[in-house]
This record gives C-alpha cells, sequence and structure tokens, in this order.
C-alpha cells in the first residue's frame, strides 16, 4: 500500500477532518474506482496570445464571448499540443492568417490577469505569412492596429502586454523575469 493510502486508511474513512487526513477547509473529490476522498487540486490553464504583425500594425480581434472587448489573438493550449502548435491554430482559427512564429516574448501569470479563472499565456511575436485577414470562430470583428490607434479597453491584461511589446520593439528592452503589473522593464535583450 502507497504511504498516501495507508494514510488515508489510517482516517476514519478517509473523511475530511479525522486525524491525519485533509483538512475540513481542503476542497475534496472521491475517486469513483476505489472511493478514496483526495484533495482536489486546481491548476492554472494554459494559453497562448500571439501579436500578429500584419503591414504597419497588429492584429487584434474583437471577442465574440465575454469579456466582449479588443484582445491579442489567442486561446487555450489543447491536450497533447505544444504551445507553439496552439499559437499557430489559435491565429488561424481566429483570424484567417497562417503565421511564423518569430519568437517566444513572454508569459504572463498574474493570477488576477483574467477574471473567469487562473490562466496563463505564454505570448509569441508572429507575422502572417499567408490567408485572408477575416474575423473567424472567437472573433466578431478584427483589426489592425498602430500603438497610435489601439482601441481604449483591452481584454484581460493585453494593455499591458501590448505596452511591453511596443517597448520591446523601440528599445529592446523586456520585461525581467518575477516582475509584474506595471513594473519596470529593466532587462536589455542583447549584450547582458
Amino acid at each position: 500500500m502507497t504511504s498516501f493510502r495507508r494514510q488515508m486508511a489510517d482516517t476514519k474513512d478517509g473523511l475530511p477532518g479525522a486525524e491525519g487526513g485533509p483538512l475540513a477547509s481542503d476542497p475534496l473529490v472521491k475517486c469513483p474506482q476505489c472511493k478514496t476522498v483526495v484533495k482536489e487540486y486546481r491548476n492554472p490553464f494554459p494559453t497562448v496570445d500571439i501579436i500578429i504583425e500584419h503591414g504597419t500594425g497588429i492584429v487584434l480581434i474583437l471577442r465574440r464571448n465575454e469579456p466582449q472587448q479588443w484582445a491579442i489573438p489567442g486561446g487555450y493550449c489543447d491536450y497533447g499540443e505544444s504551445l507553439e502548435q496552439a499559437a499557430v491554430r489559435e491565429a488561424r482559427e481566429e483570424t484567417g492568417l497562417t503565421v511564423e512564429l518569430i519568437e517566444q516574448f513572454h508569459t504572463y501569470s498574474d493570477p488576477q490577469r483574467d477574471p473567469r479563472q487562473h490562466n496563463i499565456t505564454t505570448v509569441y511575436i508572429a507575422r502572417a505569412i499567408g490567408g485572408v485577414l477575416q474575423a473567424q470562430d472567437d472573433a466578431q470583428e478584427i483589426g489592425v492596429f498602430s500603438e497610435a490607434d489601439l482601441p481604449s479597453e483591452l481584454a484581460f491584461d493585453h494593455d499591458q502586454i501590448l505596452k511591453d511589446y511596443f517597448l520591446y520593439k523601440k528599445t529592446g528592452q523586456r520585461r525581467a523575469l518575477g516582475t509584474a503589473g506595471g513594473d519596470p522593464l529593466v532587462r536589455a535583450t542583447s549584450g547582458d
């Protein structure tokens, strides 16, 4: 018997609050096969966002689903799919464009970045290499925007992501690892 199963067997039916068992405040689930009560683990969801450089601007979509705001194209990584595959797929599904990924830009992981749940996004910079720009799938509208004409309200933390992107394009600076929210970008990408 594994030590975890032994620990659960030593409790009163593996019930919360029993000596040695999970705490009463822990979210619990029962295994449908062996009926053992275990702590439910909640993990963040991996997502991708793709800053698609198109002409002299970047592609944004107006989301069909809540929050119905302008956003960087992106979505969830499917099981068995790499982040890079997810980025290429999401770009095609939402914008009609075939993209070439140029680089992985940054990962944003603030638990409050998405009001729906804890999503971690890895942002890619890409360029369009084919297809026809058109709103598809989760997008009700699509547009190409420069830094000067970005929509005033963007979904999630996309305003911060785009501030970071445009600063990076101008100066070569990226957000330092471990910074969150409006913390400064402090690490140059070349010659450190």
